[in-house]
């Protein structure tokens, strides 16, 4: 595991940290008409620092089989946050579908940046292994 994180450094971390923001962003989508529904997002740039130094997520101790985890909003993980909206709905929902919608092209077009980033560490492997 060490020689791949040599090689490739953090474009594993991060492609994984842009599939959960897409995931997350499309349920804050699904859920534009949900009453009271509370968008929610990632940290970028904690969540990358975090799984970069090795650190586990924050979690309550859990002293029966019954108890819930601590991990955050609906147990979604230490570095999902709730979503600030300009203007909540009537409704107490938060989700604004304009600012999903660019949140959601943003990170989509990040995470083909990190694909293609990666593609070409692979391809550079590929070649100094065929000796070319």
């Amino acid at each position: 595991m060490q020689m791949i994180d040599t090689v490739f450094g953090v474009s594993p971390d991060a492609l994984s940290l842009r599939s959960r923001r897409t995931e997350l962003i499309a349920n804050n989508i699904a859920n534009a008409d949900t009453p009271h529904y509370k968008a929610v997002d990632v940290d970028f740039r904690a969540a990358l620092a975090q799984a970069r130094s090795g650190l586990t997520t924050a979690s309550l101790q859990q002293t029966d089989a019954q108890h819930i985890g601590g991990t955050g909003p609906a147990g979604l993980g230490a570095d999902v946050r709730y979503r600030m909206p300009n203007q909540p709905s009537l409704d107490g929902n938060t989700v604004e579908v304009d600012r999903e919608h660019i949140a959601f092209m943003d990170n989509a077009i990040r995470y083909q940046a990190s694909l293609n980033f990666l593609n070409g560490r692979i391809q550079g492997l590929l070649l100094a292994l065929r000796g070319e």
